[in-house]
């Protein structure tokens, strides 16, 4: 056979060749059929019909690449998906520290103040405590005179709630005795009863025992409590001393 004849039927045999593709599967598998036409252009006999085999795709490489990129996308895909998370969770444990952060700072001030409220106010306390303390403490000091009787008279009388004023004390003090605290009567009726009238105001025994302050002593001839139990019997037989003008 010449080499003529051959690449004649060369070119015979691929214009006469039929390609069928069966299918392509997700792997880009795919299936030929093929016939072949008699190398005798003049035979009379019918083709025969030769099965195909299944023949590896040409793309295949390629399919498997694909494949492989997609995986590799899908993980990167995941690993964004979870670092975004991680970077949510992670924003989201800061802001919540921050918040934490600000309502203890906000609960130390708050403690902070409310502890220097109540000590300034048992400071205060304190101070107003050791103030009225010490003026309880202090005992005023009064004159060893009538005008120093007089006036701690009165100190007593105003805590005892007994009515009366320097005037009217004194007025009386200076008629009955003329402030002389040893004056005695030895003469009037009640000294004839043998209970003579006795001090600045001049009371008697059962007068001055009846009309007793207490916290003064008790001696008739004692100025201040003399003129306390006088000034006593006085608001209870007049209203107080200050309605005295004469003998009582």
């Amino acid at each position: 056979m010449s080499i003529s004849r051959i690449t004649s039927r060369s070119r015979r045999l691929n214009k006469a060749q039929k390609l069928s593709v069966a299918g392509v599967s997700t792997l880009a598998a795919a299936a030929v059929a093929f016939s072949l036409v008699p190398d005798d252009a003049s035979a009379t006999t019918e083709p025969q019909a030769v099965s195909g085999a299944p023949v590896a795709f040409a793309g295949k490489g390629q399919t498997d690449s694909v494949q492989a990129s997609i995986i590799e996308q899908h993980s990167t895909a995941e690993q964004l998906v979870k670092a975004a998370d991680a970077a949510k969770a992670k924003a989201a444990a800061a802001e919540k520290k921050k918040a934490d952060q600000a309502e203890a700072k906000a609960k130390a001030v708050a403690e902070a103040k409310s502890k220097a409220a109540a000590k300034a106010k048992a400071d205060a306390q304190k101070r107003s405590s050791s103030t009225s303390s010490r003026a309880a403490d202090r005992k005023p000091v009064f004159a060893d005179n009538l005008d120093g009787w007089i006036r701690e008279a009165l100190s007593i009388m105003h805590e005892k709630k007994i009515p009366g004023t320097y005037e009217g004390l004194h007025r009386n003090i200076m008629r009955e005795s003329s402030g002389n605290p040893r004056a005695i009567n030895n003469w009037d009726i009640n000294a004839i009863n043998g209970v003579p009238s006795k001090g600045l105001l001049q009371v008697i025994k059962p007068t001055f025992d009846f009309y007793h302050v207490a916290g003064t002593k008790k001696d008739q001839y004692d100025p201040v409590a003399n003129i306390t139990a006088a000034a006593n019997y006085a608001a209870d037989k007049y209203g107080s001393i200050d309605n005295v003008d004469s003998a009582y």
